[in-house]
C-alpha cells in the first residue's frame, strides 16, 4: 500500500491560544491513526513542537524538514530529519509527495506556505489538496479575501474552491480519510 503524506503547516509560537495546540494534537494523532505520515517542520517551538510530541506519543511517523540554521531546535522524537539549506527548499520538500497539505491556525510564515501551494495548485505544480483548519474562524479573513478576489475577477471560482475551509478537527478528518 502506497505511503499517505500529509505536509502541516503550523505556528512556532509558544504564546497562542491552548485551544489550537489541543486541535493540532488532536488532528496529528487522529491523522496517523489512520496510517497518515506527517510531514512538518519538525522543531520543538509552538505548535510544531506539540505536534512532535503528539506523534512520538501516539507511535505516528513523523519527517521534519528543516533548514540548517535551525540546527539544535529539532525535535528528538523524529522518525526522520532531512535537512535543508533555505525556508524555500523547505516548503518544496515538505509538499514533495503528500496527497495533502492542512494549515493550522499560524502566522504569516503559515500563510505564505499556505498561499505558496494554493498558487502551484493553480498553476497544476502541486496536485494535492490543500486544507485550512478555520478553528473558531480563525481563517475567516482569509476566506473573504479569496471571496473578495473571486467578486473582483481577480481569482477565479474554481481556483478559490481549491482551498476547502473545515471549522473542526472531526470535519478536516472526513475530507482527509477520503484521500485514501
Amino acid at each position: 500500500m502506497e505511503e499517505k503524506k500529509v505536509a502541516v503547516f503550523c505556528s512556532a509560537s509558544y504564546t497562542i491560544d491552548p485551544l489550537f495546540n489541543e486541535a493540532a494534537r488532536e488532528f496529528v494523532t487522529k491523522a496517523a491513526s489512520e496510517g497518515f505520515t506527517i510531514v512538518s517542520g519538525g522543531t520543538i517551538k509552538g505548535t510544531m513542537g506539540v505536534i512532535s510530541d503528539a506523534l512520538e506519543q501516539c507511535g505516528g511517523k513523523h519527517i521534519g524538514i528543516l533548514p540548517r540554521f535551525m540546527t539544535g531546535l529539532e525535535h528528538k522524537g523524529l522518525s526522520q530529519t532531512i535537512w535543508v539549506d533555505t525556508m524555500s527548499v523547505r516548503k518544496e520538500m515538505m509538499r514533495e509527495g503528500t496527497c495533502a497539505v492542512v494549515a493550522l491556525p499560524g502566522g504569516v510564515g503559515t500563510l505564505d506556505e499556505m498561499i505558496e501551494t494554493h498558487t502551484l495548485k493553480k498553476l497544476a505544480q502541486y496536485h494535492g489538496e490543500i486544507f485550512v483548519l478555520n478553528l473558531g474562524g480563525f481563517y475567516d479573513p482569509l476566506a473573504g479575501l479569496l471571496d473578495y478576489y473571486v467578486k473582483t475577477e481577480m481569482l477565479d471560482k474554481a481556483s478559490r474552491d481549491m482551498v476547502r475551509f473545515a471549522s473542526s478537527v472531526e470535519e478536516l478528518m472526513e475530507m482527509l480519510v477520503k484521500l485514501k
